[in-house]
């Protein structure tokens, strides 16, 4: 058994030191190199390499014009060049396909079930069941692919050659959404009309310094919808390559049912999150209007049913859920994408300007390869049109070599022609050597000179290669435009609401007890509800009707003030104890509510009387707060204890009794408003030694034959004594508050 002095000499001599640095760039980023390089983000063509693994393995299988083929059999056949797994490479393919509907030109004609774009629950079938073969735009995707127009590399294992881009001659990358996520960095593209992309192509190639605005009006997608405009938003897009639009829903109303049909929906949701969403709403009491929610989507199409009460407005309703579903949802825009390896993040201007470098090098690979074909026959028809002055030497030469190895060189010796000429003769069928023959293919000459030297021209003038571009670019316009499937809405034109528009307004009554609980009951369930429940020894200080719109303060014992919006809290029921505030509101142990206001608009005023004969008169405007703010401190004073507190509308009486001996009647108006909150106040009794204020009520709360007796004209008051009818009438004895 190793000692521990072996131990520790074995882990010193295989522990080596080394910077944190030097690991991340020795081992991570390559790795994250390789992520963004070789599969998040796509790259000028508008693919990402396994995208363009499949699509190539379709187009080299015959899938562009033959019959489809069982997908199993495609994505066996891609793994030749993505050797990443068939279930990664079968949901690739599921994306690209007419089925799913993911894309506005999808490049894969599919048959069978590919799931849905809007759909999160549709799952596709099976490979084995599904059959697939390219669509016809993908002529476009491939054109002239075997002319050397874009280059090509060894396969992962170099037993066969892949492209490194594909030669699309329109800005696919614009035309069909992408989004990925590498490491450290992201990629989302929108989809934009077919049709406006290659006009603003061809507007852009023409004057790069046009409006695109005006040909590019707004992204569509292949899931419809509504895009809210922004002027500006959009400008920012299309000038960064960065920020966010708008999308929501379309819909309509069957006012025979009450219902509101849901047809299209924004591209980054799905019906299964909005109907979850909307459940989650009228469950947590926050929409009232819904009776019933169902996905009613068939073969013709999405549909989410929503069946409404027939007193709701649907407009109003809509806009409610547009600001608390995804039937309004944002859509992120980062144009990131690799341009000869290398991630960058670009505008529509930067993009197009990519494309153009890419197509125009594109079309001098493609000239420059038909140039080479063009010389090589030029070349194997001039040897061909010497040895037409003398075709019976040429038969004579070949007939008297007796080596099958020095018929060429003879040739070339012959007539003066070099090998591959000589080759060319040599191989011709003893049939074809005749005049009519021989003359018939040299007439070619004075065309393909014509033709090689109309390719030298194009391939040496830029503004050429750019005409063949814009030619291309209609004709793709032309064969597969489209009608936009995202309707435009300008932003001026969508009506405002705002979202206490959105909560549901019905009167209720507020229940404040002793033992700090709070119930908010509506009066239709109070007019059938019984006797409230309580905790035991609890009892209800305060009830107030109000609506649901309104807004609650709450007033503590420790001169604290708690601000609710009674929308925010759930309704209850008689038979319920109701919500305890110290949880609620997040109260001390000790720290007791002892008055509630309901409010709109914090007009008013608030009352309060203390111990010490002092009064403080405090606007409940002083309450209001720009920012949502729960709390405030030092709502009144805490110099000596409040006695009685009461928001008040106008001037009202008030009557403060003095150790139930003495009253004063007081106007509120001759209480002088305080400086701030937390102030003393002024005196409005003077105490004597030992003396304090024991209580506070309205005067028209007070049973008296002649109140007058007890108005204080000035204060502070010394007040009056109390009839021993009054006592008596209103129960005065023994009474030191009524907080």
């Amino acid at each position: 058994m190793a000692n521990k002095k072996d131990t520790d000499d074995f882990i010193s001599l295989n522990i080596v030191e080394q910077k944190i640095t030097d690991t991340l760039e020795l081992n991570y980023m390559p790795y994250a190199m390789s992520v963004i390089v070789s599969r998040a983000i796509p790259e000028i063509d508008g693919f990402k390499p396994s995208h363009r693994k499949l699509l190539y393995t379709m187009y080299k299988t015959g899938l562009l014009t033959g019959d489809r083929k069982k997908s199993s059999a495609v994505v066996g056949d891609t793994m030749k060049l993505n050797p990443h797994g068939d279930a990664a490479i079968y949901e690739t393919m599921v994306r690209l396909t007419e089925g799913n509907g993911a894309l506005l030109h999808p490049f894969v004609d599919s048959k069978g079930n590919f799931g849905k774009q809007y759909s999160r629950d549709m799952a596709y079938a099976a490979a084995r069941y599904t059959e697939v073969k390219l669509s016809p735009i993908c002529n476009e995707i491939f054109a002239d692919i075997d002319k050397n127009t874009v280059e090509f590399v060894d396969n992962f294992d170099s037993s066969m050659k892949e492209p490194v881009l594909l030669p699309t001659t329109f800005p696919n990358i614009l035309v069909n959404p992408n989004q990925g996520i590498a490491v450290g960095m992201a990629s989302s593209i929108c989809s934009f009309n077919l049709k406006e992309v290659c006009d603003t192509a061809i507007a852009y190639i023409k004057n790069e310094n046009c409006d695109i605005s005006k040909t590019l009006k707004a992204p569509d997608f292949s899931t419809g919808g509504e895009i809210i405009y922004s002027e500006n938003t959009m400008k920012s897009i299309y000038e960064t390559g960065r920020g966010s639009f708008k999308v929501r829903s379309k819909y309509r109303y069957d006012a025979k049912n009450s219902c509101i049909e849901v047809y299209e929906i924004p591209y980054t949701t799905n019906v299964e999150s909005i109907i979850d969403k909307i459940i989650q709403l009228i469950k947590a009491g926050k929409i009232r209007d819904i009776t019933d929610i169902r996905d009613e989507t068939d073969l013709n199409g999405l549909k989410i049913a929503i069946d409404i009460k027939k007193s709701t407005k649907p407009d109003i309703l809509m806009q409610k859920l547009f600001t608390m579903t995804p039937l309004q949802d944002s859509f992120s825009c980062n144009f990131n994408l690799l341009i000869k390896g290398s991630p960058m993040t670009m505008g529509i201007k930067g993009i197009l300007r990519e494309w153009t470098l890419f197509r125009m090098e594109s079309i001098r690979n493609q000239t420059a390869f038909d140039i080479k074909k063009k010389s090589d026959k030029k070349h194997l028809l001039e040897g061909l049109s010497k040895i037409l002055m003398d075709i019976d030497k040429a038969i004579s030469i070949i007939r008297n070599t007796e080596l099958e190895n020095d018929v060429v060189p003879n040739l070339m010796s012959g007539f003066d022609i070099d090998e591959i000429q000589a080759e060319y003769i040599a191989e011709i069928k003893l049939r074809n050597i005749n005049k009519e023959y021989i003359l018939n293919r040299i007439k070619e000459l004075d065309t393909l000179t014509k033709d090689i030297n109309d390719l030298k021209e194009i391939l040496n003038s830029d503004n050429k290669i750019k005409n063949i571009i814009c030619q291309q670019l209609k004709k793709v316009a032309k064969k597969y435009g489209k009608d936009r499937l995202t309707s435009i809405i300008d932003e001026n034109e969508i009506e405002t609401v705002s979202t206490e528009d959105f909560v549901e307004d019905y009167s209720l009554r507020l229940f404040l007890t002793k033992e700090n609980y709070f119930k908010k009951i509506s009066l239709v369930s109070l007019r059938s509800s019984g006797e409230q429940k309580l905790k035991e020894g609890d009892e209800i200080i305060q009830e107030i009707e109000t609506t649901n719109k309104s807004e609650v303060l709450l007033f503590s014992d420790k001169c604290n003030v708690y601000k609710i919006k009674t929308k925010d809290i759930a309704d209850s029921k008689a038979s319920l104890l109701g919500e305890y505030l110290t949880n609620l509101l997040g109260l001390d142990e000790d720290e007791k509510i002892l008055y509630m206001v309901p409010t709109y608009d914090y007009t008013g005023f608030m009352i309060f009387v203390y111990e010490s004969g002092k009064a403080s008169r405090i606007p409940l405007s002083s309450y209001a707060t720009k920012t949502n703010r729960k709390k405030l401190i030092n709502a009144y004073s805490s110099k000596s204890p409040v006695v009685y507190m009461e928001k008040f509308d106008d001037e009202a009486d008030i009557i403060v009794f003095r150790d139930t001996d003495k009253a004063s009647l007081i106007n509120t108006n001759l209480i002088s408003e305080s400086a701030t909150k937390s102030a003393s106040g002024m005196q409005i009794y003077t105490l004597k030694k030992n003396s304090k204020i024991s209580s506070v009520m309205k005067a028209e709360n007070f049973q008296s034959e002649d109140i007058e007796y007890y108005r204080a004209e000035n204060i502070p008051s010394t007040g009056h004594f109390l009839k021993e009818d009054d006592i008596s009438k209103n129960e005065l004895s023994g009474q030191l508050s009524i907080l």
